[in-house]
């Protein structure tokens, strides 16, 4: 199946990731606004220590009244060293921003929808080589 006819679920309450093995990310005392920065401990060469980023950021309130969206993004980083010697920083970026009246189970909605979107295998060739068909 492809991402024009993709089929996701809606209502979903829980994704599960089968095999591998377990990092534990661990706070490694870079500074972050809003958030937290952590590292994979074990892996003792730093040049191609796997990083995260987990950032929050609060609805505010307007000078209109008007509450503004929070913004939640957790960012991974895979360094890889290559060929050349030159290290390259891969990376994948996670977002979500809602509006303070959503409920919980509209933010879990997101969250399964999004998770799919990474992860389902509709979205296989669009992850491996760009395909929007």
């Amino acid at each position: 199946m492809t991402i024009q006819s993709c089929a996701i679920k809606t209502g979903a309450t829980s994704l599960t990731v089968v095999g591998g093995s377990a990092i534990t990310f661990t706070p490694d005392g870079v500074t972050i606004t809003g958030g937290i920065h952590t590292s994979d401990a074990a892996q003792t060469d730093f040049r191609i220590r796997k990083n995260m980023t987990v950032k929050n950021r609060q609805p505010s309130l307007g000078s209109d009244g008007v509450y503004s969206k929070d913004k939640k993004s957790i960012t991974i980083v895979c360094p890889k060293l290559l060929a050349s010697g030159k290290t390259a920083f891969n990376l994948i970026r996670i977002e979500r921003e809602v509006h303070p009246e959503s409920t919980a189970a509209e933010m879990l909605e997101l969250n399964m929808l999004a998770g799919q979107g990474v992860s389902d295998s509709n979205f296989n060739n669009f992850w491996t080589a760009g395909s929007l068909a």
